[in-house]
């Protein structure tokens, strides 16, 4: 038998689809992974919610994928995620070709929980779920209703977990949760990712740790001085803010206002100067008037981040924030994304150049056989979403994906690097 599995959205929904996986081989004893819908038995969608586009994307994926019921050899179609737990009638009503459905509060926390899973990405980079849910109640966003509230996955767990994919080959973890900076105060009646932290780095085989989704709130000394002070915690921190304005902060229930934020920053980048900073942004959001966006222009050009995401606001049923006076065309949301988008490149061009002469440890993602050169990553960036570092490769050829070395950046190609073997350093 042959399972075929989907995951769409987001990298939290990644961990928990190679988890189900996992949960299907054990499940059925002969069968095996495919990547290949046209081959496969079973077919699994793990679905996104979160927003309209996601939405669609996955009503479309479930359509598309029963089709091969009627063409290929395809005997059952799962359908398991957000959109389960946000629209189970409608999809036994409207979507007849789908066998089974599992939504997230059938699986997740026994996921959570669980060791075994079938790595859908590259191995020597691994995404860690350390938490399930939210408790902030962001006035745009479903996840608390979909995912419910915070929930900590005990430490032990993830250690255990983690010392399995370190000898599976992971070299990188990247921590992600709805919120991480909350991490333990659930089970353990205060934040303890530090701690968490110094657990992981003690894993032989890990090199980097990444953190993703820390709000800026909950970023405090104790977290500062454990990316400072632990030599494999990348410097490198994602802290989704949203928008810079007060007034529209407050529609959207944030905890920080402007003042905090960049109290925050300028904080993290006193202590850790050569700390690299991704934020996430809103345009459009209901009442967002010229000045607002005008504060956020103002704001970015002030800050200065090293790697930015944009994404116009989406009204979504059964969020206060949809039931909100001013709700702004679609248009104008788009043109203020793309201006936003247009001001984040100049900068990014900028402080890529900036980075000339200096010595970066990256890790080999590809090769291009072409032209004789490695694609890399420095600590500055996470996989998917930021930038490259190509190096030529010269007379070493035999570098696998996940290895690591030094280099010397000699120049910068719009958002991208270039570097050189430095090979004093190795």
């Amino acid at each position: 038998m042959k399972l075929y599995m989907v995951s769409l959205g987001c990298d939290k929904n990644r961990v928990d689809s190679e988890k189900l996986l996992s949960n299907l081989l054990e499940k059925y004893p002969d069968s095996s992974v495919t990547g290949d819908p046209e081959e496969a038995d079973i077919a699994v969608v793990n679905t996104c919610s979160f927003i309209g586009p996601a939405k669609e994307e996955s009503i479309q994926t479930i359509i598309e994928l029963g089709e091969y019921k009627k063409t290929a050899r395809l005997k059952k179609l799962i359908v398991a995620g957000c959109l389960v737990e946000r629209y189970r009638d409608e999809i036994r009503k409207e979507l007849p070709e789908v066998d089974e459905i599992a939504s997230v509060r059938d699986y997740v926390d026994r996921l959570d929980t669980q060791m075994a899973r079938v790595e859908s990405g590259d191995r020597y980079s691994s995404y860690l779920k350390i938490a399930e849910g939210c408790d902030k109640y962001c006035t745009y966003c479903i996840i608390p209703r979909l995912r419910g509230h915070y929930r900590s996955v005990p430490m032990e767990h993830l250690l255990r977990e983690v010392r399995s994919l370190a000898e599976s080959g992971t070299r990188e973890l990247i921590l992600v949760a709805q919120e991480t900076t909350l991490y333990g105060t659930d089970l353990y009646g205060r934040k303890t990712l530090p701690e968490l932290l110094s657990g992981l780095s003690g894993i032989e085989g890990i090199e980097w740790i990444r953190i993703l989704y820390c709000y800026p709130e909950e970023i405090d000394d104790a977290l500062i001085r454990a990316i400072r002070e632990n030599p494999k915690v990348c410097h490198y921190l994602d802290i989704p803010i949203q928008h810079s304005s007060d007034r529209i902060l407050r529609a959207m229930h944030r905890k920080t206002r402007e003042a905090e934020i960049r109290e925050r920053i300028a904080r993290l980048r006193a202590e850790i100067p050569d700390i690299a900073l991704r934020t996430t942004l809103i345009t459009g959001f209901p009442g967002e008037t010229e000045e607002d966006f005008e504060n956020v222009k103002r704001f970015l050009r002030e800050l200065r981040f090293d790697r930015l995401g944009v994404f116009p606001y989406s009204q979504e049923e059964g969020t206060a924030a949809a039931l909100l006076p001013g709700q702004l065309p679609e248009r104008l949301k788009r043109q203020r994304q793309d201006e936003l988008m247009r001001l984040q490149q100049e900068i990014a061009f900028e402080k890529a150049a900036e980075q000339v002469g200096r010595h970066l440890r990256v890790m080999v993602t590809g090769f291009d056989p072409e032209n004789g050169i490695y694609l890399t990553r420095s600590y500055m960036d996470a996989p998917d979403i930021d930038s490259v570092v190509y190096v030529a490769a010269g007379n070493a050829r035999n570098l696998l994906s996940g290895d690591m070395f030094t280099v010397r950046i000699v120049d910068s190609d719009g958002y991208d690097l270039i570097g050189e073997f430095d090979e004093s350093a190795e």
